[in-house]
């Protein structure tokens, strides 16, 4: 399998969605959810993303979309416009998201920030990059050094002992940061902009580019099924827990 052929569609496919979202005046809502809306802009970028996964011999998992099968062992894992919230509230931080899975293992992976132009790549064994320079994980030890980033998804009850949790995560860490973005944030923990990504009920389609990014660059993360979606700790895989 040619996997700088199979990122290089990727690659373009998210370039390509990241120049219509950026270049969008009008956000218009399909579905004002509880703690989440539905946008326009997200199926409209997933239509530019198929229009290059759709070539490929795979099938495609994507937010928006009943999945795709194909007579494969390979699938693409896509989110094609991560940060919906932010981007209807114009808060510049959001990214599109595009995974090539084998089974659970991740094969490669593209987390497109088209505020910033910052495109960030990885193929597992093969390294990470920035806009096409290497990056690494944080050399980080210790959580009093270090920057703990943290997602409070759609489905989060804030009460109890979930809240409670949500809060002790952050107690011995130097400074927290929730983003709004578990594809970027878990990207920024690949290029050491932070160390540790938590959080409670994602879906795969969050945060399977950036883990595999994060594996790319030297990190490590766990990921365990729950009712809802997953829990995902990244990390550098440097911190003494």
């Amino acid at each position: 399998m040619n996997t700088e052929k199979l990122l290089k569609i990727a690659i373009n496919a998210a370039k390509q969605a990241g120049s219509y979202l950026r270049n969008l005046d009008e956000r218009v809502v399909i579905k004002d959810l509880d703690k989440d809306v539905k946008l326009k802009a997200d199926l409209e970028s997933e239509k530019i993303i198929f229009n290059y996964l759709l070539k490929t011999d795979f099938s495609i998992l994507s937010e928006e979309s009943p999945k795709i099968e194909k007579k494969s062992e390979f699938c693409w894992i896509v989110d094609p416009l991560d940060g919906t919230v932010n981007f209807l509230r114009r808060i510049p931080f959001n990214s599109i998201s595009i995974a090539l899975y084998k089974g659970n293992k991740p094969i490669l992976g593209v987390v497109y920030d088209f505020n910033r132009d910052e495109l960030f790549t990885g193929i597992v064994g093969n390294g990470a990059k920035l806009n096409n320079k290497e990056i690494m994980v944080s050399p980080n030890r210790y959580k009093r050094d270090s920057i703990i980033m943290a997602g409070s998804n759609s489905d989060m009850v804030y009460e109890g002992k979930t809240l409670s949790e949500f809060i002790r995560r952050f107690k011995d860490f130097k400074k927290n940061r929730i983003l709004g973005s578990a594809a970027l944030s878990i990207c920024y923990v690949a290029a050491g902009r932070g160390e540790v990504f938590v959080e409670e009920g994602v879906k795969f389609w969050d945060v399977a580019a950036g883990l595999a990014i994060l594996q790319s660059a030297g990190g490590k993360f766990n990921l365990t099924k729950l009712k809802k979606g997953f829990l995902v700790h990244a990390s550098n895989g440097n911190l003494v827990l």
